[in-house]
Formats: structure tokens, C-alpha cells, sequence
């Protein structure tokens, strides 16, 4: 079964913009996983625009499914996360001034950087995820480097998806195929929303997970969270149900 992470920057970022509790990120996230989501994300950022520190070690205390911490591995980020030890820490290659992320690490050039950090995380333990572009020598790479699994930015497939969702797709298929067969996880996110999801999950092999975040958190202020969590996890199911 692919899980959905509910990513919750933007519910953290509405309650930043007027100071205060409302809406309640914490809270948020036991009513996610109430309502179905198989696990909860959050991307710290070095500015705390949206979720802050403090509420990483908040969530750890409530979150009973996992608990996937995204970020640049900068040494204030590593040491949350030694401290915090979430269920999977995502790797994530964004300057501190980036408005969203926009492109996956090169594990080659970054290797030795990136083996280091590998090695730090999987003492607590964790399971590490490395945000890649989709191209299989990124994955093959990431491997090498001791990487659990890794997290395809699906960025550029959910922009070409109308157009050709086949053509849109190859590229994630390849690295997919890539990543499986050096045994490492797959997970996916970025600009996913109900259009593209099932498409996706239905044609890219081996997905373990997806985060979702801006669009679900949207579609929540037409729908409402409990009916949008569900209609996320049955476009999930029905790819799932595809490959039965």
C-alpha cells in the first residue's frame, strides 16, 4: 500500500501570519491521522516562516504514525533531528532563502557531503530519504552513499502531466526501476494534487509514499481536511487496486 504523508507547512504558515495558536498545527496532525493519513511531514526552514522548531519536538510527542522531517542537513537542522529522532528524515538541497523546493541534490558532486550526513542520521537510527530529480544515476548514487530511500521531485511531472502524462511520467519510471534495483525506496512529492496522484501512483513502481502539502491543504479550505484526506487516499487506492 502507497502511505500519504500530510505535509503541514501551510497550516503552520496561516497560523504564523496572525501570531497565536489558530490554526493549531498540533492539533492538525492527530486530526490528520484520525482521519486517515498514514503519516505527517514538516520542512523546517531556517527562518521558521512556517513550521518552527519547537513544533517539530511538539509533534514527536503526538504523531503515533510517522513522523518525516524534511530540510537542508545544516547543523541546526541536524542537531533537531538527533534530538527529535523522527520515524524518516528527508534530505532536501534548498538555500535558506528558497520560497518552496525546486530541484533534487547531484549525489555525485555532493557525495562527500552527503555520506557524511548519511552516516550521522542512520546512528540514531532513521530511515533517510534523499530528494532527487528524477534521473537514475541520482538514485544509483544516493545508494552508494547509504541512503534508505530516496524522494523523486515531482515538480516537473505535475507541470507536464496535462499535456502528456505518459511523456511526463517516463523519466520518474526509469530512475524508479534505477532506485529498486539498488535497493532503496521510493518515495514522491511536490505539486501532487487529485488531478495527477492516481496517474502517478498507478505507473511508477515500487512507491512506498507520497507528501503532499500546498494542494491538499487548499482543496481542505473548499472540502474540508477529514473528506479531502479521504479523497487523496482513495485516488491511492484506486492505484493501488490497479496493480491487483
Amino acid at each position: 500500500m502507497i502511505r500519504l504523508s500530510v505535509n503541514l507547512n501551510k497550516v503552520a504558515l496561516l497560523r504564523n501570519s496572525r501570531g497565536g495558536d489558530v490554526p493549531d498545527v498540533i492539533r492538525m496532525a492527530v486530526d490528520c491521522e484520525r482521519f486517515g493519513a498514514d503519516g505527517i511531514t514538516v520542512h523546517p526552514r531556517p527562518d521558521e516562516r512556517h513550521i518552527r522548531y519547537a513544533d517539530v519536538h511538539a509533534l514527536k510527542a503526538v504523531v503515533t504514525t510517522e513522523l518525516n522531517v524534511e530540510g537542508f542537513p545544516s547543523e541546526r537542522f541536524l542537531q533537531l533531528v538527533e534530538a527529535v529522532k523522527p520515524d524518516q528524515v528527508t534530505l532536501v538541497p534548498d538555500p535558506p532563502d528558497a520560497l518552496t523546493s525546486d530541484h533534487g541534490w547531484d549525489t555525485r558532486r555532493q557525495a562527500d557531503f552527503l555520506r557524511g550526513v548519511i552516516q550521522r542520521l542512520k546512528a540514531l537510527p532513521t530511515r533517510v530519504s534523499v530528494f532527487i530529480d528524477p534521473v537514475p544515476e541520482m538514485a544509483e548514487a544516493a545508494a552508494a552513499l547509504g541512503a534508505d530511500r530516496v524522494e523523486l521531485f515531482t515538480g516537473p511531472y505535475a507541470h507536464q502531466y496535462e499535456k502528456d502524462p505518459a511523456q511526463a511520467l517516463a523519466p520518474y519510471v526509469e530512475t524508479a526501476k534505477a532506485a529498486r534495483h539498488v535497493g532503496l525506496g521510493i518515495n514522491a512529492g511536490h505539486d501532487l494534487n487529485l488531478d495527477n496522484l492516481q496517474y502517478l501512483a498507478e505507473h511508477l513502481p515500487g512507491l512506498a509514499e507520497v507528501s503532499i502539502g500546498h494542494a491538499l491543504i487548499a482543496d481542505a479550505l473548499y472540502f474540508g481536511m477529514e473528506n479531502v484526506i479521504q479523497m487523496y487516499l482513495y485516488k491511492i487506492r484506486k492505484a493501488d487496486e490497479s496493480d491487483d
